[in-house]
């Protein structure tokens, strides 16, 4: 069949528009690259503990579901609204990107290359479609015939701006060229940069006109004008990020090497490089969640580094109070947003786990939340997944003491964790030890990275509430038997098994409309579908001449009915792209009115319960879709949502800094190993002694009165050792002024003057803690010069590396 003969897909992750770097689960971005290559198989976008004991499990809202041969004659309404179109190249990748909202406007870039010695040959061709992928005009003119780098992507600019990049390949240049699009892609400009960029152009997310890149000389680069003229504004930058209000953050070198991390100065412009202002020295890393802005900074050793946090954009600085890690772990960050960050702590040695923790409000203080969280050793893959279509819910795995993989969710923002109830209409699988006591259990990053049979990782969006879909198996662990797709339609509290084996799947009209093709290595002509949640699902067969089937293709935000089905035939002498789009409009032939919905209590199973469903401080009432009604919610569907506050109750607290829950218990106690000890912390390098009973409120709880557990900080009026605040004098960006060989003499004796107070601080200030920290969440230094993409700090190669001792401890870091 030759190099050609497969085709999968896999999800292209770019974060052009945001301005963190963190996991925080599977998102439709947009962007997606069908590959025919059979390597490319993944279509991305604790103590054992009993589902049946939990207070926590809530049945599933009404079952109006009716009769499922109620939908009939689809067939022919469907054909009729199926278009197929057949690329007439021999591309071995196509890279689709979705350019605004509602436009139906889809650029397909396909590519071809052949490598030869030393150099690179390779043809592009460009595709337009104005109807959602029904058709294509090929368009290739438009960029003049020109390699477009495929290592770059389709670079679409943020919110609805029409605005398009591609990077194009120049041969013997010594610079490189851009195609600019203001219209939706329907014409490009040509731009050559008298650079050439080391990495992907990214957009601020607020002004779509100033771009920034860093060049292959490691120069930063910024165009105000949409790339018509650059200007240089810093040398020597290793990683540059945008920040809030439009502040840019980067971090330089003056000693002109990348490579020595731990000397790094962290740097900030608020006005596009006209003036630069350092905010933080000897940095290792630096990373941006929410509005948070962490830095990894060497102490005064220089073996060792310290975690800071600012809320400010680098103004002023906390150290992050958190549990003590030795020379070979690392910490993660898993989520964060404005009002809180979850990170993961490892444990020591190779144990493929760690514990989660979660922080209040500034960043600064953690309690821990889950022990024995999967955390892979050698792939530096996490199961945490954020579910999107209900606030609070956080689904995950542990490693049971047994080394079985087991999940678990939380409902309320990290609280409190248990298992998955074990869906109804469904049987523990042979290897369950006790088939009573068996629950769900989700196959995400982990399980791809094993490399098992789940083409997708678990789909859930913010505007189909509710609603998750993943794949999954029933016993005592995570089989490594082919999964099942299971859906929730109440947040993670309930589960129905909706589909035999591995599927790929996408969610349309805001949840109105599933869709789903197996996952199988013959060539495919069926697409699935289900207008009730996933409860009954019907069969189209989309196409009489079967595709090798590569995956499906929806518009971002799930409130399209169109869904591509991507893939590719065989010919006599080659292989040819062919893409099936299937409209759904006229299968929901009416709108949905006011009595196609009901009211719904999140997290409860009584609305009447005047007690039931607070979570997080406050109820939410929605309106949501009978299951029996066939309607169309529509593109301007908005969720509906009434919420009411609660009275404060010990649900609503976490467990303090020093404090923790045992299984199974709602109660904070001491952790052991802070028993009795004063706990102390840094602020704003201030000492601080917490007076607490225990709890503190989870950041973002609404819930008013009731249970207010006491809880002080009281100002020590004592400085703290923060290497982060040094002397001013060191934070700036001038040179040396005549009177620094006297500064630098008083510094040298005053640092002299206080090494063993260093010790002594580090070792009892914050509760007997070190406060020495492996930052894992965002993009390395070394990987931003490789190829730009931004993924989480402690990456597979990374870890992996760093475990078997080929690189020392310092290559895990805060990106």
């Amino acid at each position: 069949m030759g190099v050609l003969a497969h085709c999968v897909i896999f999800l292209i992750f770019q974060h052009l528009t945001l301005s963190y770097d963190f996991k925080e689960g599977l998102y439709n971005s947009g962007q997606y690259e069908f590959v025919k290559d059979p390597s490319l198989n993944i279509e991305k976008r604790s103590p054992d503990l009993d589902s049946e004991s939990s207070d926590h499990i809530r049945s599933r809202r009404s079952a109006d579901q009716g009769d499922c041969n109620r939908l009939q004659g689809f067939d022919t309404e469907l054909t009729n609204n199926t278009q197929t179109f057949s690329f007439n190249d021999l591309s071995g990748s196509v890279s689709l990107a979705w350019v605004g909202d509602a436009t139906g406007v889809i650029l397909a870039l396909t590519t071809f290359q052949v490598p030869f010695f030393m150099l690179r040959f390779g043809q592009s061709k460009l595709y337009r479609s104005e109807n959602y992928g029904k058709s294509f005009q090929d368009v290739t003119n438009l960029i003049n015939n020109t390699f477009i780098r495929t290592e770059f992507g389709i670079a679409i600019g943020p919110e609805n701006s029409g605005k398009v990049i591609l990077t194009g390949d120049v041969s013997g240049s010594l610079g490189s060229r851009i195609f600019i699009s203001r219209d939706f892609g329907n014409s490009f400009e040509q731009q050559d940069l008298p650079f050439n960029p080391l990495m992907q152009i990214t957009y601020n997310p607020r002004d779509a006109n100033v771009l920034l890149v860093i060049s292959n000389t490691n120069e930063l680069w910024l165009s105000e004008d949409f790339g018509e003229n650059w200007r240089k504004i810093h040398d020597m930058v290793c990683l540059a990020k945008w920040g809030m209000d439009s502040n840019i953050f980067f971090t330089t070198n003056l000693n002109g090497s990348c490579n020595e991390r731990g000397m790094l100065d962290l740097r900030k412009t608020a006005d596009y490089g006209k003036t630069i202002k350092t905010v933080a020295i000897k940095i290792f890393s630096f990373g941006l969640g929410g509005k948070f802005l962490f830095a990894s900074v060497m102490t005064g050793t220089g073996t060792l580094r310290m975690i800071h946090v600012s809320t400010n954009q680098g103004e002023e600085w906390n150290m992050a109070q958190l549990p003590p890690v030795g020379h070979e772990e690392f910490y993660s960050i898993l989520s964060a947003n404005d009002d809180m960050v979850f990170m993961h702590v490892d444990e020591p040695g190779d144990t493929g786990y760690g514990s989660i923790y979660v922080s209040d409000d500034r960043g600064t203080v953690y309690s821990k939340s889950l022990d024995r969280h999967l955390y892979t050793t050698t792939g530096g893959d996490t199961d945490f997944t954020n579910v999107t279509s209900l606030r609070g819910v956080f689904i995950t795995s542990i490693l049971a003491e047994d080394g079985s993989v087991q999940s678990v969710v939380s409902f309320d923002q990290g609280g409190e964790w248990v298992p998955l109830q074990k869906p109804a209409n469904t049987k523990c699988d042979s290897t369950a030890k006790d088939p009573d006591k068996c629950s769900l259990h989700i196959h995400a990053a982990y399980s791809t990275a094993m490399k098992m049979n789940v083409p997708m990782l678990p789909l859930s969006e913010p505007n189909a509430v509710g609603l998750i879909m993943a794949h999954g198996s029933v016993g005592d662990a995570i089989s490594v038997m082919k999964p099942d797709v299971f859906v929730s339609d109440d947040g993670g509290y309930t589960w129905l098994q909706a589909l035999e084996g591995p599927h790929h799947y996408a969610i349309l009209d805001s949840g109105g409309l599933l869709v789903a093709v197996e996952h199988s290595a013959q060539p495919i002509k069926d697409i699935k579908f289900s207008t009730d949640e996933g409860q009954c699902w019907h069969v189209h067969q989309f196409t009489s001449d079967p595709i090798h089937f590569t995956g499906l293709a929806s518009e971002p935000g799930a409130r399209s009915m169109n869904v591509s089905v991507w893939g590719y035939r065989d010919s006599l002498l080659s292989q040819y792209w062919v893409s099936v789009t299937i409209d759904f409009r006229e299968l929901l032939t009416r709108d949905c009115e006011d009595q196609d919905y009901v009211q719904w209590l999140a997290h409860s199973d009584d609305i009447s319960d005047p007690n039931d469903g607070c979570m997080l401080g406050y109820k939410e009432k929605f309106l949501r879709l009978r299951k029996a009604s066939v309607c169309l919610k529509g593109r301007d569907y908005e969720v509906n949502k009434q919420p009411t506050p609660c009275p404060c109750t010990l649900d609503d607290f976490q467990c303090d800094f020093g404090y923790y829950r045992k299984e199974n218990s709602s109660e904070c106690v001491e952790q052991p190993d802070l028993k009795g000890h004063v706990l102390e912390f840094c602020l704003q390098g201030k000492k601080e002694l917490l007076q607490t009973r225990g709890y503190r409120k989870i950041p973002g709880d609404k819930c008013e009165g009731g249970t207010q557990p006491e809880r002080k900080e009281i100002d020590l009026s004592k400085r703290c050792v923060n290497d982060l605040l040094g002397p001013q004098e060191l934070l700036t960006d001038g040179h040396l002024s005549s009177s620094a060989p006297i500064v630098v003499t008083v510094l040298i004796i005053i640092l002299l003057s206080i090494v063993a107070g260093v010790l002594f601080v580090k070792k009892y200030v914050c509760g007997g803690r070190f406060l020495v920290h492996r930052y894992s969440v965002l993009q390395q230094h070394a990987e931003a010069q490789g190829d730009g993409v931004d993924e989480p700090l402690d990456s597979n190669h990374t870890r992996a590396s760093n475990k078997t001792g080929l690189h020392d401890s310092d290559e895990d870091l805060l990106e």
